[in-house]
């Protein structure tokens, strides 16, 4: 579970506290057609004349609501679910998008969306004998690593074979303007036009460990659409970004031929993550020193604590450019995924990633909870002004606020 420090427990837990204060507010009925709002827990859903409902009672806990859907909106649902497990890959496209909103409304939507397409995988894993329908593979390392060439390389084969392949691309945001280029699709211009392929670039967004606060979401819908292979790229990362980890069933770390040494292996990190190390770039001039970072890398891991009891970290060269190492590469992947799947871990590594990845929400909207919360915004400027005359320490201030938030949701 990724570190979440005890002011921000605290914080939560005086958060969940003023929630639950607060009065209830519905929407007046619209339509029959309920939707997920805010954390609401369901049954299974079914689907009946007028959209899909509960099968048994909607929790009324505290700080849970429900809001009908408009005719409109049942019917935007009704297109893109339709659209998406029927393989369309411009409703996905939209999908993603939905998911990826800041529209209050529009998240809402997309939880919905996602309840829909939930269930539909778990019927479908239910067919295939309870293994997961989708194979996913995170695909990370530092800049210049070659992770475009090299995904788009592997996307071909792939196809070849019969595969429906998605690539999740993320890219890095301007920290100046916030902006993205979008331009890890440029370098896959031949996968790009395989009906076969699906690659959806999407900004980080200031979100660190190399992706973005809705990769997990965007994963599901991929594999609702149908794609048996995800493969997510993150931004170019360093030591201690791998959250993509904690979101994929195989982690896999690209170091380019001048990667480091031994030492630069062993470091604690990104590299004890990895479930497969690709020396890229395995070619030419640099074929020499690829064959020495692969002995120095392969001498590093025995170093570092498994992981698994069913796999042992492997590292291995390809060539983007060659195609040479591409299809060992890919069954080293197949036999990861075999030994996962017959000892069961694999199963239980998705599990403990949901968990994962909620507590990782609740951090983030906890956060933005304290931002506007009226006590916090009253005090926050003149606490920064005394922090950045050197009146007071950082820490303090922090202390500070939070007592204000605290003693304002107790009091309430």
């Amino acid at each position: 579970m990724p570190r979440i420090y005890c002011k921000m427990r605290r914080l939560g837990f005086s958060l969940l506290r003023h929630i639950s204060s607060l009065p209830s507010q519905t929407s007046p009925p619209v339509d029959r057609t309920w939707c997920l709002h805010r954390g609401v827990s369901t049954g299974s859903l079914v689907r009946g004349a007028r959209g899909y409902h509960s099968r048994r009672a909607v929790s009324t806990a505290a700080g849970q609501q429900i809001e009908e859907l408009s005719g409109p909106e049942q019917r935007l649902l009704d297109k893109l679910y339709t659209g998406l497990i029927g393989g369309q890959r411009a409703s996905l496209a939209e999908s993603i998008t939905l998911v990826e909103t800041q529209h209050p409304r529009k998240k809402e939507l997309a939880q919905v969306l996602l309840q829909r397409v939930l269930l539909y995988r778990k019927e479908q894993e239910s067919r295939n004998g309870g293994r997961p329908v989708a194979f996913r593979v995170g695909l990370s390392g530092p800049p210049g690593a070659g992770k475009s060439s090299f995904i788009e390389v592997v996307g071909k084969m792939l196809t070849s074979r019969g595969h429906k392949v998605s690539v999740l691309a993320v890219d890095p945001s301007s920290c100046t303007t916030g902006g993205s280029l979008l331009g890890d699709k440029t370098r896959m211009t031949e996968l790009s036009r395989d009906m076969n392929a699906f690659i959806r670039p999407s900004p980080a967004s200031g979100t660190l460990g190399g992706v973005t606060r809705t990769t997990n979401e965007a994963i599901v819908l991929c594999e609702g659409g149908g794609y048996d292979i995800v493969l997510v790229e993150t931004v170019g990362v360093g030591q201690s970004e791998f959250a993509v980890a904690d979101m994929v069933d195989m982690f896999v770390l690209l170091i380019p031929p001048a990667g480091g040494d031994e030492l630069q292996g062993i470091k604690r990190g990104i590299i004890e993550r990895a479930d497969l190390v690709v020396v890229t770039k395995s070619d030419g001039d640099l074929l020499v020193p690829a064959r020495r970072i692969q002995a120095e890398y392969t001498s590093a891991l025995k170093l570092l604590r498994r992981q698994s009891r069913s796999w042992n970290p492997k590292v291995v060269r390809a060539s983007s450019h060659t195609s040479e190492g591409i299809p060992e590469v890919w069954a080293k992947m197949e036999s990861y995924r075999d030994a996962m799947l017959a000892s069961g871990e694999l199963q239980g590594r998705r599990r403990a990633q949901q968990k994962v990845w909620m507590w990782s929400l609740i951090q983030e909207s906890v956060l933005l909870h304290f931002q506007n919360h009226p006590s916090v915004r009253d005090t926050l400027p003149r606490l920064q002004e005394r922090v950045t005359k050197g009146s007071i320490s950082p820490g303090l201030a922090a202390d500070l606020l939070l007592k204000a938030f605290s003693s304002s949701s107790s009091s309430s």
